[in-house]
């Protein structure tokens, strides 16, 4: 029983989907709009992580052989022989993105699932199989997943076009060719062994260097716009903190890209997005209080 667990969560990338699922919540948090019932934000928090696992779920299908290659992915299912691969699985998981589409819709409204859809879709499909191998701004593409999720967050309830849930949707994009372009330097071997076009073993040092650096400027300025529209100290203080702390990683990686220093870098990159999202649901708990 335990194996089959460990075997679903990693399957299905659970630890991704419950991220991706934080990032729509904040995403509903950041809105203005009527507050939805704890039924309406589970089932919609489910229909999240659901989708985000049929995605993730046919990425480990679809790319079973090469993740044979890559110390990081050899152990998942598909590529262990765990599961065996046959033309029954991309069925379950269509089925699976269905069912959690479906929820979506009846939870939180047709824009919603349709933004839930987006993201599943830019992954599992846009990401996985068109970009991953031919091009080393694969992941530029891909970071659009996560947008989708916070828009899809904002449209639950009301409306995906306010300054905030957008603002946090353009950090969102921006967080994610620094994220994996760190993890790629620190993972250079895997990834050169298994062709996947990533930046930092396709271009100089300087080069992807430049690009992080810029990345994670950007992101931590767009991070700060929701303070011009009434977000709160709570919001500041998660946004400012952790995006200090990301830009400090990514100088000194700029400054000195070895391998500790890109570890440290993606690492920071996890706590600055933690503290953004804790951020922006205290800011809206509480807030109002301050």
């Amino acid at each position: 029983m335990i194996a089959a667990i460990k075997t679903t969560c990693s399957l299905l990338k659970l630890r991704i989907g419950v991220a991706i699922a934080a990032t729509a919540l904040a995403g509903m948090a950041a809105a203005s709009g009527p507050r939805l019932s704890w039924i309406q934000v589970v089932g919609f928090a489910v229909a999240v992580i659901g989708a985000s696992g049929a995605a993730g779920a046919f990425n480990h299908y679809y790319e079973r052989d090469h993740d044979r290659l890559m110390l990081r992915t050899n152990s998942r299912p598909f590529a262990t022989g765990a599961l065996r691969s046959g033309p029954g699985w991309p069925v379950a998981f269509l089925i699976l993105l269905a069912l959690s589409l479906f929820l979506a819709e009846i939870t939180t409204g047709a824009l919603s699932a349709f933004f839930i859809f987006l993201g599943a879709f830019t992954y599992g499909f846009v990401y996985t199989v068109l970009l991953k191998r031919r091009t080393a701004w694969n992941i530029v593409v891909g970071g659009l997943a996560g947008s989708f999720a916070v828009l899809a967050g904002a449209a639950a309830v009301g409306s995906s076009l306010q300054p905030e849930p957008l603002a946090l949707a353009v950090v969102l994009f921006l967080w994610t060719p620094p994220h994996f372009w760190s993890l790629a330097a620190v993972r250079s071997e895997d990834y050169a062994t298994a062709e996947v076009p990533m930046l930092p073993i396709m271009v100089p040092t300087s080069a992807w260097t430049v690009a992080v650096l810029t990345h994670t400027t950007a992101l931590v300025l767009v991070s700060l716009v929701p303070l011009w529209f009434g977000a709160g100290p709570l919001y500041g203080l998660g946004a400012g903190i952790g995006g200090l702390l990301f830009l400090w990683k990514s100088i000194a990686l700029y400054r000195s890209p070895t391998r500790p220093a890109a570890l440290a870098n993606f690492f920071a990159s996890l706590l600055q997005l933690t503290l953004l999202i804790t951020g922006v649901l205290l800011d809206s708990a509480f807030g109002s209080w301050l």
